[in-house]
């Protein structure tokens, strides 16, 4: 498994975690760092996406909630939720990983980390995210600022 897949997962569980806690403290980063080994070039990267996550999460969030129909945000299993995160913030954030990347990434590691029909439905959400932000040939996306 390469270094970017170690860290987009390290970044997912650890904003599971954060949901899961929910207030969270300065020292749960290093806590979390102590039980998931990784190298630091993972680490790193993980960390970048855990921070731009967290920096803009409620237009993340805001953004996801608009795609989804006929279903509440709070109601996505927390997985689900945090993969769709990490994912949406690369689609607007990071236009150097190409789209394609990102989709399978998200849906391969929901996949490994949620249940049943998990990476049918990060799929089909992040096909209709990327498709309003990335337009084909287009080389980078403007963030939607809401």
């Amino acid at each position: 498994m390469g270094r970017r897949r170690e860290g987009r997962e390290a970044a997912i569980q650890f904003l599971f975690a954060r949901d899961l806690q929910g207030e969270s403290k300065p020292e749960d980063a290093e806590v979390f760092w102590t039980l998931h080994s990784a190298k630091t070039s993972t680490r790193a990267f993980a960390e970048n996406l855990i921070q731009g996550v967290l920096s803009h999460q409620e237009q993340i969030d805001s953004g996801i909630s608009k795609l989804l129909e006929n279903f509440s945000f709070e109601r996505l299993a927390a997985v689900d939720r945090n993969v769709l995160r990490v994912a949406s913030y690369e689609l607007l954030y990071c236009p150097e990983v190409p789209t394609p990347v990102i989709l399978n990434e998200a849906i391969d590691i929901a996949k490994a980390l949620s249940a049943g029909e998990s990476g049918s439905f990060v799929n089909g959400v992040l096909d209709k995210l990327a498709k309003s932000l990335r337009k084909p040939g287009a080389s980078a996306p403007a963030p939607h600022v809401s």
